[in-house]
C-alpha cells in the first residue's frame, strides 16, 4: 500500500514523460525539508527573510559554531540562513556542504542529511563523494529508497546503467530473503517502479513492462507502478492501452496526486 512518507517517488513518476534520468535538483528537496522551520523564521508577511538580516545571523551562528562546534541547534539554523542566502544567490553551494556534512556525521541514522549532502555534492560536480555518500547509507541501510533513487540516478547519468540494474535487483533479491532486518525494510514496488524505469530510460521496454506488470500484481492497490506503465505506453504511442491505466491509476492515487494524473493522461 502507498505510504505518504515515498509521495516523493509519485513525482519521479510523473517527471517520465520523457523518460529519461535527470539530476536531482538541490534547491526543491531541501526546501521541502526546511519548510516547517523557514515558516517559523518568517520575517514578513510574505515570509522572505531580508538578505542582510539572513547575513548577520548566519555570521552570528558561525561564531556561536566556534566555541560549540558540535552545536546542532546552530548547525541546523546556520543551514537554513545558508540555505535561504543561497536562494537569493548570495553565496554558494560549499556554504551548504560544510553544515550538511557536519549535520550528517553527528546524526548518522538520520540519512536525510547524508542524501541532501550527496545531492549538494552533485552541485559542484563531485560525483565521487555523492556516491560515497550514498553508500555510506547504503551500507547501512540497504533498503533506503531516497540513497537508492540517488544512487541510481549518479549510476545512470555515468552511463552505467547495468550497475544501477545490479543495485537495484540485489536490493529486491535481499528483501525477499528476508537479508534486510525489518527496521530497514525495503519500499518494494518503490524499487520495482524504480528498475522498470532504468530499463525505461535505456529504451528496454519490454524488460519496463514485464517490472511494472509484476508490481502491479504484488500490490493491485498501489497507483505507482500502473501510473508509470501508463506513462511508458504513453511514451510509445500507445493511447488506447494507456487511458484505462491512467484511469486506473487515478482511482487508487491518493486526492493530492489524482489532477496531476489526470493531465498527464490528457496531454499530447
Amino acid at each position: 500500500m502507498f505510504q505518504p512518507r515515498n509521495r516523493w517517488i509519485v513525482n519521479i513518476i510523473l517527471v517520465l514523460a520523457v523518460l529519461a534520468f535527470v539530476g536531482v535538483s538541490l534547491l526543491p528537496i531541501i526546501g521541502a525539508f526546511n519548510k516547517s522551520t523557514s515558516e517559523q523564521k518568517s520575517t514578513s508577511e510574505t515570509g522572505v527573510a531580508s538578505t542582510s538580516k539572513l547575513e548577520d545571523e548566519a555570521r552570528g551562528l558561525e561564531l556561536v559554531l566556534q566555541r560549540e562546534p558540535d552545536n546542532q541547534t546552530a548547525l541546523k539554523s546556520l543551514l537554513e540562513a545558508r540555505l535561504l542566502l543561497l536562494r537569493q544567490h548570495k553565496t554558494n553551494i560549499q556554504a551548504v556542504i560544510e553544515p550538511l556534512e557536519k549535520l550528517a556525521k553527528l546524526n548518522p541514522e538520520n540519512t536525510q542529511y547524508t542524501v541532501l549532502l550527496a545531492q549538494a555534492k552533485l552541485e559542484i560536480g563531485d560525483k565521487e563523494g555523492a556516491a560515497s555518500a550514498y553508500r555510506s547509507i547504503l551500507q547501512t541501510k540497504p533498503g533506503d529508497i531516497k540513497a537508492l533513487e540517488g544512487m541510481v540516478t549518479l549510476l545512470v547519468n555515468q552511463k552505467r546503467p547495468e550497475a544501477a540494474i545490479g543495485l537495484l535487483q540485489d536490493t529486491l533479491t535481499a528483501a525477499k530473503a528476508n537479508k534486510i532486518q525489518p527496521a530497514e525494510s525495503v519500499d518494494k514496488i518503490a524499487v520495482q517502479v524504480l528498475l522498470g524505469n532504468v530499463y525505461a530510460s535505456q529504451k528496454r521496454y519490454n524488460q519496463a513492462l514485464s517490472v511494472y506488470d509484476q508490481a502491479i500484481k504484488d500490490d493491485g492497490q498501489d497507483f505507482r507502478p500502473v501510473l508509470a506503465k501508463a506513462m511508458l505506453l504513453k511514451k510509445q504511442g500507445k493511447i488506447d492501452e494507456a487511458k484505462p491505466l491512467f484511469n486506473k491509476a487515478a482511482s487508487l492515487a491518493p486526492s493530492q496526486y489524482k489532477d496531476e494524473i489526470n493531465k498527464n493522461a490528457s496531454s499530447r
